[in-house]
């Protein structure tokens, strides 16, 4: 017997429509005014409603933009992401970390993503939202890939791999923050081989030089 999906009703789907209106308004005006002149009442009026339909939905200017930010990453075919695993390692984490520098280089995310690490810095709910929704799990799904090395005796088995993760994706960012230094693929290559220099397992039959 096949089970048949209920339609959507009338309201869930025009709620959709009004939801999406709403964090498209705010990720691009985020980008024309800044976040300190980003207001629940312009995006309100960008989106064409109300301003307590957002409020109703979100309790602060910061929590759109994350919204935001997790819509712009929503696949179509609705399944979930995943890193590489094309069984070389090093090349997997280089076309990551290079994906990422192509990204945090793009003018249309870098105000919107700047904004928001302020505000989570300053807004411990919103800290806890990120964590909870967007950090913890990609921060997993790395985590995942570096388990598939390790199976493959890639990584030694006892790594922390929360540690790893810090290692390979902490310096990139701290850069990008910090505008300490260009982000190019290179350094992403960089990063990856030097962290993989001590993560690698040290092969059976190599002798200590006296």
């Amino acid at each position: 017997m096949t089970t048949q999906r209920k339609p959507l009703s009338t309201t869930t789907r025009r709620n959709e429509v009004s939801r999406r209106a709403i964090l498209t308004a705010a990720f691009e005006l985020v980008q024309e005014v800044g976040y300190a002149r980003l207001s629940i009442e312009g995006i309100a009026a960008r989106a064409g409603v109300g301003k307590q339909t957002i409020y109703r939905w979100w309790p602060s200017k910061g929590a759109v933009l994350f919204d935001a930010f997790l819509m712009l990453s929503e696949r179509p075919d609705g399944e979930g992401s995943a890193l590489p695993d094309t069984g070389d390692l090093e090349a997997d984490l280089k076309t990551v970390l290079r994906a990422t520098i192509e990204e945090l280089n793009d003018p249309r995310y870098d105000e919107p993503m700047r904004a928001l690490n302020t505000e989570i810095t300053h807004d411990p709910a919103l800290a806890a939202l990120y964590a909870e929704r967007l950090d913890g799990p990609m921060r997993e799904l790395k985590k995942q890939r570096l388990r598939s090395a390790q199976r493959a005796g890639q990584l030694a088995g006892g790594l922390n791999l929360d540690v790893a993760v810090d290692m390979l994706w902490g310096p990139l960012l701290n850069r990008w923050l910090q505008r300490s230094g260009a982000l190019t693929p290179d350094y992403a290559d960089s990063i990856v081989e030097t962290a993989l220099n001590g993560l690698r397992p040290r092969r059976e039959g190599l002798r200590s030089l006296p």
